[in-house]
């Protein structure tokens, strides 16, 4: 925090990155110490258990939809949340490679919606400012006879493109640099290092995907004008 101070690290030229730091590691340290007990009762029975995967999946999308818009139009990332990760969670499920049961399924519906918000946000954020600093461009394709979708997909793709970065190079270099936690988390449990690196195998490929399909939605949403940060009317339902 007070490194981020000091730098003077701000986030839109404004507001100073010091006190978000410092209110993260308290949010992170109360969170975490709910969740360490509520796992240990929503495990018990199922609808808890799919009860709390929602609970994720809805913090998910207010947090990705918050962070890129800013206005009402941010319940539309719960779209690019949900087409990543859903049909991945439930081949898992329906293949048996992530049985239905809390100890399971919490970790692996949690790292993949945490991937998934991660994509999504950065995605929508570098679109986005792309699409204010290019606008220009974005008219004169339309004055070209372009269609709006289509001219703005062109401004946007190669900045969204950017949000799968992080998540190629921890995969490129995974096992040199990183060592994911589902391998550690395993090791530490007893399991042989083979077992635990085939699980963070499947892991960071279904994540990967979820990536993918993530970012691909959010970049046809707001193409289409549905994520954006101008602020809509009364008439317009604001």
């Amino acid at each position: 925090m007070g490194v981020a101070a000091a730098a003077h690290l701000t986030h839109d030229g404004r507001r100073g990155h010091a006190r978000a730091i410092a209110g993260a590691g308290v949010r992170a340290t109360v969170q975490l110490a709910a969740v360490s007990w509520v796992i240990g009762w929503v495990v018990g029975a199922l609808p808890t258990l799919l009860g709390f995967v929602v609970l994720m999946y809805a913090v998910a999308v207010w947090t990705a939809g918050r962070r890129v818009t800013g206005n009402r139009t941010w319940r539309w990332a719960a779209l690019p949340l949900a087409a990543g990760v859903l049909p991945v969670l439930l081949v898992l499920l329906l293949t048996g490679l992530v049985p239905l049961e809390g100890i399971a399924l919490v970790p692996v519906a949690g790292i993949l919606i945490g991937g998934s918000l991660t994509a999504t946000a950065l995605a929508g954020r570098r679109a986005l400012d792309e699409l204010e600093t290019r606008w220009g461009e974005v008219e004169a394709a339309m004055a070209l006879g372009l269609p709006d979708r289509d001219a703005r997909l062109e401004i946007v793709r190669p900045a969204a493109a950017g949000a799968l970065v992080p998540g190629l190079d921890q995969t490129r270099t995974v096992g040199l640099v990183t060592l994911p936690g589902a391998f550690v988390g395993m090791l530490m449990g007893g399991a042989s290092p083979l077992l635990a690196g085939a699980v963070q195998l499947f892991v960071l490929i279904a994540l990967m995907l979820v990536q993918v399909v993530a970012v691909a939605v959010a970049l046809e949403l707001i193409a289409r004008g549905r994520l954006h940060r101008v602020r809509l009317t009364a008439s317009e339902g604001e």
